[in-house]
């Protein structure tokens, strides 16, 4: 009967074989006892929807629209700048006083120390002539000088005896009596007031007058509150022969030239 089957289907083979093909097609195969696994249907549909099995938040995009990292940024630091701490080492030569202008008077007291040699650190009382005694270089003056400019001088004379000496001077304690000295002078600021010292001599150490002074208008300053006195000085006439206007100043007298 099978051979029978076979000529009929050599006999009409291109009419037979369409049949064949879409009856093929039409009719569902014998189920086999075989049990059929299961299909995944993540690796049915293929990388794509692998890809979109992850759990997470769908996305909307634009084609239009710019390209934009959706990656976590980290913030950028602070724009504050940071604070570093300088590394020890010997300070520089210079004076550690309040008022930078103020210059020794006798009876101050001061303190001297020079980096790295503990003989050379001392406190000193500035003597009634007006100098210091420090260890090496013996007397040096130091009335009349502000704290800068006697530690430059300690400095300068213990060259001789200490390598590259860093020197460090303070003033812990003013006892000399102070004039002041205001206004359109060189070096404006208090004073130590000398023996004797006249307006003439004071306005000598505060290094003469700047371009914009008015030296006809001076004025001397005594007193304070309802005690206070003023008198008026023509720099001019304290050049005179009789030195008009050239009084001797007293403690806490301030002059102010204009």
């Amino acid at each position: 009967m099978v051979k029978t089957i076979w000529a009929v289907a050599c006999s009409a083979m291109g009419v037979v074989v369409i049949l064949v093909t879409v009856s093929g097609c039409a009719t569902a195969p014998k189920r086999s006892n075989v049990p059929t696994p299961p299909v995944d249907s993540t690796s049915a549909q293929g990388p794509r929807a692998a890809a979109s099995s992850v759990p997470g938040p769908a996305l909307a995009v634009d084609p239009a629209a710019p390209l934009v990292s959706t990656h976590a940024s980290v913030a950028p630091p602070s724009s504050a700048k940071s604070i570093s701490t300088p590394a020890p080492g010997p300070p520089g030569t210079h004076a550690a006083v309040s008022d930078s202008r103020y210059r020794i008077g006798a009876e101050d007291v001061l303190h001297i120390s020079v980096w790295e040699n503990k003989e050379l650190t001392l406190d000193v009382v500035v003597r009634p002539d007006g100098k210091i005694s420090v260890p090496l270089i013996q007397d040096v003056p130091a009335e009349g000088l502000t704290a800068a400019e006697l530690a430059d001088v300690i400095h300068q004379r213990l060259l001789g005896f200490v390598k590259e000496p860093q020197v460090s001077v303070i003033v812990t304690q003013v006892n000399a009596p102070k004039v002041f000295i205001v206004g359109n002078v060189t070096k404006p600021g208090p004073y130590p007031l000398r023996s004797d010292m006249s307006v003439l001599q004071a306005l000598s150490l505060a290094g003469g007058f700047t371009q914009f002074a008015s030296p006809r208008s001076i004025k001397l300053v005594r007193g304070a509150g309802n005690k206070q006195e003023v008198r008026k000085i023509n720099y001019y006439k304290l050049l005179g022969d009789d030195g008009e206007g050239n009084y001797l100043l007293k403690p806490g007298d301030t002059i102010v030239v204009p």
